[in-house]
């Protein structure tokens, strides 16, 4: 039988692997490869992958920014992002499976890397309607930027433009797919639903997502905080209750 806290060892694991693969790759980029080549202008290809790293990053930097009570720590970390890409928020993601108690990892580790820390008071209404609207502009114009660059560049001739940073530009992009496969596969109850998704995800990447936020911040309403699409649906009616026995008293309080 599979228990939450096997699922969340297993979640940890590959996430470790994932940043020792990374870590290894931006030191073989550094020290062996160009660097600067990764910034190429002239390339209609990186400009596709910045909108598409552009919506992941927005994405993660909005988790952090709920789960961090000092905004100074978010934006450092949302702009460090931008510079090493998915190895900080795995970094970050690391940090929070490891503050789990081993109550935590016992009742639903999930839950507790993904909701804050401490309650705070969230609001609703309009939280819930900006995120809709950011979140769709912004996966039209990854969607606009996707179709102007298979127009005018059919080929995947952006290999030689940046041909030195391509294995760790695609490992970097690989593994927010992961990421975001894993939250989908965990928020959803279907398995086919999830598996679509992800498929999805893996095709379209940040317009996928971007579609995937709104369709799940439609669920919400006006009087809900936007935050809520972050968890499941169970963990989502929990978090809306107030805390009545001792399980719920530990969500609240950890």
């Amino acid at each position: 039988m599979v228990t939450a806290a096997s699922i969340g060892v297993s979640v940890k694991t590959l996430f470790i692997v994932l940043f020792c693969v990374l870590t290894a790759s931006f030191a073989h980029l550094f020290i062996f490869g160009d660097y600067i080549s990764c910034f190429d202008i002239h390339s209609r290809w990186l400009i596709l992958i910045t909108a598409d790293f552009t919506s992941f990053a927005v994405v993660i930097g909005a988790w952090i920014s709920y789960k961090e009570s000092s905004w100074i720590v978010a934006v450092v970390l949302v702009s460090t992002m931008y510079l090493f890409g998915s190895l900080v928020s795995l970094g970050y993601i690391l940090t929070q499976f490891y503050k789990l108690s081993h109550e935590e990892y016992v009742k639903d580790p999930l839950y507790f890397v993904l909701a804050r820390r401490q309650k705070r008071d969230v609001s609703g209404g309009s939280s819930v309607v900006a995120a809709r609207v950011i979140f769709s502009v912004l996966g039209c114009l990854v969607l606009g930027v996707l179709i102007y660059t298979l127009i005018l560049e059919l080929s995947p001739s952006y290999i030689k433009y940046f041909a030195s940073c391509f294995v760790t530009t695609a490992i970097d992009m690989n593994i927010y797919v992961v990421t975001f496969s894993v939250w989908i596969a965990y928020k959803e109850s279907s398995w086919a639903s999830a598996l679509f998704w992800i498929v999805l995800l893996v095709c379209f990447r940040g317009v996928a997502l971007c579609a995937y936020l709104v369709l799940e911040l439609s669920y919400l309403s006006p009087h809900q905080p936007a935050s809520l699409i972050i968890l499941n649906a169970t963990n989502r009616e929990t978090s809306v209750v107030q805390p009545s026995n001792s399980f719920n008293s530990l969500l609240w309080n950890t």
